[in-house]
């Protein structure tokens, strides 16, 4: 008997309200596409093909790299495989390549859940619950539940990886605009060395500016606390993506900023984070959730 052909993205679930659509990918819990009047927001990927550089994934029970897949929490060492060679660090967490089940769906929202059993290098149990709500008014608003379910506190942290675009010119001709007040500094491993102040510096976009040539993979803090806005706008056609964090315990207080290199530079990675780089290790914003305990992350994405 001949057995169907298998996704490497799992389904992709259609939202559609008012003149947003999106596809959502079970693999990865991850945003495949977003668009506006047939315009994309998001940059998609496609649906047959395993998607570069993260593209669109949720990053759980942690965002970002971990130096050598090594860490110390309470008294234990442990160590999780390392994913990306070029750094010699592990990368992005554990459930960006699991296959998500449905847990609801209808014509505008979709949740799904991930139970992650664990492993020797991260032996708690998380139940995680990724919840996309697509509504006319305000595009893509995605929360992301974590219980942890197990008999151990757990260091966590998550994130989310989506490409923001703003029509087919890529990101050199887009303006950026966002506030943040520190730059984390990185090494050839992009390993935190320390803080910087963006004002008057190439890392300065309290004002719209041409990104150009410029190449960001850099985590950001001293966000508003009000909540806060990442913009990319194509000056020439007025188009616009805009990523938003809200305030209180749902927001970020980290926002990741990449410009897509591995994409072609066609989309900017904006992933508001929990934590920064190797928090597993600094414990720098590193949530502990210990048994029972619940965390809730959202943010949304809508055409500008």
């Amino acid at each position: 008997m001949t057995q169907p052909a298998t996704s490497p993205n799992g389904r992709i679930i259609t939202l559609e309200a008012g003149r947003y659509r999106a596809g959502i990918a079970t693999v990865g819990a991850a945003i495949q596409s977003l668009t506006f009047d047939g315009a994309d927001v998001v940059l998609p990927f496609d649906p047959d093909r395993v998607p570069h550089a993260f593209a669109g994934k949720t990053l759980a029970p942690w965002p970002n790299r971990i130096d050598g897949g090594r860490y110390a929490f309470r008294g234990e060492t442990y160590e999780v495989p390392v994913n990306e060679a070029s750094t010699g660090t592990a990368l992005h967490g554990l459930v960006a390549w699991a296959n998500w089940q449905v847990a609801a769906c209808s014509g505008d929202a979709v949740v799904l859940e991930h139970t992650l059993h664990g492993e020797p290098g991260y032996p708690h149990q998380l139940l995680l619950r990724a919840q996309f709500t697509l509504a006319a008014e305000s595009g893509l608003t995605v929360r992301i539940h974590a219980t942890n379910t197990g008999g151990t506190a757990a260091p966590y942290g998550v994130s989310s990886h989506p490409y923001l675009t703003a029509g087919p010119g890529g990101v050199d001709s887009c303006e950026v605009f966002f506030t943040a007040s520190r730059a984390l500094m990185t090494d050839d491993r992009m390993l935190p060395l320390a803080l910087k102040e963006t004002a008057g510096t190439d890392f300065d976009f309290s004002r719209p500016r041409v990104l150009g040539s410029m190449s960001l993979d850099h985590a950001f803090t001293g966000l508003p606390d009000g909540g806060w806005q990442v913009s990319l706008r194509n000056p020439a056609t007025g188009a616009a993506a805009v990523l938003s964090s809200p305030a209180g315990p749902e927001g970020s207080p980290w926002l990741q900023l990449y410009s897509g290199e591995e994409l072609g530079r066609r989309g900017m990675a904006v992933e508001p984070m929990t934590c920064p780089p190797d928090a597993f290790n600094t414990g720098t914003d590193l949530l502990v959730l210990e048994p029972g305990d619940n965390h809730d992350y959202s943010y949304s994405i809508s055409a500008g």
